[in-house]
């Protein structure tokens, strides 16, 4: 992708395993090097303050489907409250295993927990196609929500109650764009597309601020488990969190830096930073670099450092956001960290045919993993 520069760029990558690397670890070095590398990474994402005593406000309860919704939200230091939903069977008594729902990117910011969570029959034409092609018609969360779970769907940094609004930013950033409040196709379509042009702009004035877009979704997403794990209806020893895509690159960095996730799912974002620097960078969200980080450790090697907790990776055969090579190569590193970890079970690659998604056969093996371990 750039060109005569490839080779050279890609030279300056290791070529083995780092000194923070788990991959081949001594067992008695383990655990050492784990608390390393995790604070390698911290100090490369550069977070901003985790800010402390948030709570949620409960704004609405009702029942839809066979499950008892409540909608509620939190406020941040900074930007408009996060809205969530919260779902669990009607009815379902004392302490649930929980799964923090990470929603997808998608170049669809408009709206966030509504691509994978329903609360009513009416769905967004535009909603209903997203969900068509990359969850086989289903809200997910949902799904998994009938099977006993309590789930929790948050909107991310930059999307639905959570996105840029048009009357705060300069007007030179606005461009051509007047509305991002009208939810017709065509304004939803607009603001997406104003959004996707919008994202550098966001990347290089967090750089410019000192953090780094995967840090803010490291603290948000941190925020949104702490409200989880705090509910009175909620198991805290049994938490697990997972994604689709932009979910699961937000998979990544959560469960790879926070044990509270006890078992996890990445679908459709493993790979390496060669992948995305030789042939890939031009399919991905600026949400997904860290700078300096692949000096000391490849992109999977981050999930990785949650080991020896037990992981699912869901990869499709046709995926054309990645190199089927690189996901290979991801795949055989997090075999290695898990062997590393005596725990080589705990972890599954699982590959499927087709294109970028999370369909129902994915759906299926990626909630039994949650039955087996959580449930």
């Amino acid at each position: 992708m750039i060109g005569a520069y490839g080779e050279w760029a890609a030279a300056l990558l290791p070529s083995e395993p780092g000194p923070l690397s788990l991959q081949n670890c001594p067992p008695g070095k383990f655990d050492a090097r784990r608390a390393a590398a995790r604070a390698r990474v911290t100090d490369c994402m550069a977070p901003p303050p985790k800010p402390a005593g948030i709570t949620a406000q409960t704004t609405r309860s009702f029942v839809y489907d066979g499950l008892a919704v409540e909608e509620v939200s939190w406020r941040l230091p900074y930007g408009p409250p996060t809205s969530a939903w919260v779902l669990k069977p009607a009815g379902a008594k004392g302490r649930l295993p929980a799964v923090l729902a990470l929603h997808d990117h998608g170049r669809f910011k408009f709206f966030g927990k509504e691509k994978i969570a329903q609360t009513g029959p009416e769905v967004h034409p535009l909603v209903a196609v997203h969900r068509a092609d990359a969850y086989e018609g289903l809200a997910w969360a949902n799904e998994l929500a009938h099977r006993g779970y309590l789930v929790m769907v948050h909107d991310a940094f930059a999307f639905g109650s959570r996105k840029v609004r048009l009357a705060e930013v300069l007007p030179e950033a606005r461009g051509t764009m007047k509305d991002d409040t009208d939810d017709s196709a065509a304004g939803v379509a607009a603001y997406n597309d104003w959004a996707a042009e919008h994202e550098h702009v966001m990347a290089k004035s967090l750089f410019s601020a000192g953090t780094t877009w995967p840090g803010v979704f490291a603290v948000e997403d941190r925020v949104a488990l702490d409200v989880l794990c705090a509910r009175a209806d909620v198991d805290a020893a049994r938490v697990g969190c997972g994604g689709l895509s932009g979910g699961g690159l937000r998979t990544v960095f959560l469960a790879g830096m926070d044990d509270r996730i006890r078992a996890t799912v990445c679908v459709g974002m493993m790979t390496t930073w060669r992948d995305y620097l030789l042939s890939k960078s031009w399919t991905h969200t600026w949400m997904c670099y860290v700078p300096l980080l692949p000096r000391d450790l490849d992109y999977p090697e981050v999930l990785g450092l949650r080991a020896p907790l037990p992981t699912l990776v869901i990869n499709t055969r046709d995926d054309p956001f990645f190199t089927r090579t690189e996901m290979e190569r991801a795949d055989a590193m997090l075999g290695k960290v898990y062997a590393s970890s005596g725990s080589p079970e705990n972890y599954r690659g699982s590959w499927y045919p087709g294109h970028h998604q999370f369909n129902r056969a994915m759906q299926a093996e990626a909630f039994g993993w949650f039955d087996r371990w959580l449930g």
